[in-house]
């Protein structure tokens, strides 16, 4: 049964749902305070989570049906949408970049990457989007003035950074903070040239998210009720282990990123994607030549968010 305060078990889903990610990391913090603390359990939730390993692997497990959902930037989803796809996305995940574009203790300027290889998770989504808008603020353009190597997920990428396989790449919390106190540049702040896009959004297929609405309210009931928690600062004894074993990181970096996170408003309360948000993801898959300018509505179109709606939320 529905509870209309939100705090009594809703339907309960007949099978597990599963959620797929390419790391599982920092922005995966809703999820898993949700875990924690017994919240979809009390929605009636049984939730399965899978790692696929890159942002890339995520929307392909959804596409064929080895996951229900995924927790993945949106520009797959949008790009399945415009190719006659089934991939929607439902609900936001996090709006802004808590990234820093981290590089070789030589290298002081984004203006010394020309000529170097940058370290990505994906070239049609995710990272080298961001990276390639930052550089062109500085003068430099992909493909000519420098190089991406697709190396994997954030630890894959601070771990190449350390061998030397790559000059530089964004660096999400805490790893961009490790890697600066360390002895990294720090060349600047991703949210200074993108203050905000959809980095991180809910997506499905859309046959399964028209049979499974009580387990995507329930889905969302949960986050919701965990992003409220992640915003209260009375829960950092909670939320502090929580992001340290995600993050596998120290108590002292997390609280830095849970912290940073917080300042940014990365995690939207009621999952909602301003329009502000995907209209920079549309620009910059436009400039990225991933889209077409004249199929924008189209990309618009793989915005579904009637679940969201259903929650009472929105």
């Amino acid at each position: 049964m529905t509870s209309q305060s939100g705090h009594a078990a809703v339907e309960s889903s007949t099978a597990p749902v599963t959620l797929a990610g390419g790391a599982l990391g920092f922005n995966w913090l809703p999820v898993f305070v949700a875990q924690h603390q017994g919240i979809f359990a009390r929605h009636g939730l049984d939730l399965v989570l899978k790692r696929m390993g890159s942002v890339d692997k995520a929307t392909a497990a959804v596409r064929a049906g080895e996951a229900n959902l995924a927790i993945t930037p949106p520009e797959g989803a949008i790009a399945d949408k415009i190719a006659g796809g089934r991939l929607r996305i439902i609900a936001g995940n996090a709006n802004r970049l808590p990234m820093s574009l981290v590089a070789r203790p030589d290298i002081k300027r984004i203006e010394d990457l020309n000529g170097c290889v940058l370290g990505t998770s994906s070239l049609t989504e995710g990272t080298s989007i961001y990276t390639r808008e930052m550089l062109a603020m500085h003068g430099l353009i992909y493909p000519g003035d420098y190089e991406f190597a697709v190396v994997g997920v954030h630890p894959e990428r601070w771990q190449a950074l350390q061998e030397g396989r790559i000059d530089a790449a964004v660096q999400p919390v805490p790893l961009n903070f490790v890697a600066i106190d360390a002895g990294y540049s720090n060349l600047g702040e991703v949210t200074d040239a993108i203050p905000e896009i959809v980095f991180t959004a809910v997506i499905g297929d859309a046959d399964w998210l028209g049979q499974n609405d009580g387990a995507i309210r329930a889905l969302f009931k949960g986050l919701i009720e965990a992003t409220a928690i992640i915003y209260d600062q009375s829960k950092d004894a909670v939320l502090v282990p929580i992001l340290m074993e995600i993050t596998r990181s120290d108590a002292s970096y997390s609280l830095r990123a849970l912290n940073y996170m917080r300042r940014q408003q990365m995690f939207p309360p009621a999952l909602e994607i301003p329009d502000a948000a995907f209209s920079k993801t549309i620009e910059l898959m436009v400039k990225a030549d991933l889209l077409d300018a004249t199929a924008e509505d189209d990309a618009r179109s793989t915005l579904d968010m009637s679940f969201l709606q259903n929650t009472g939320r929105l």
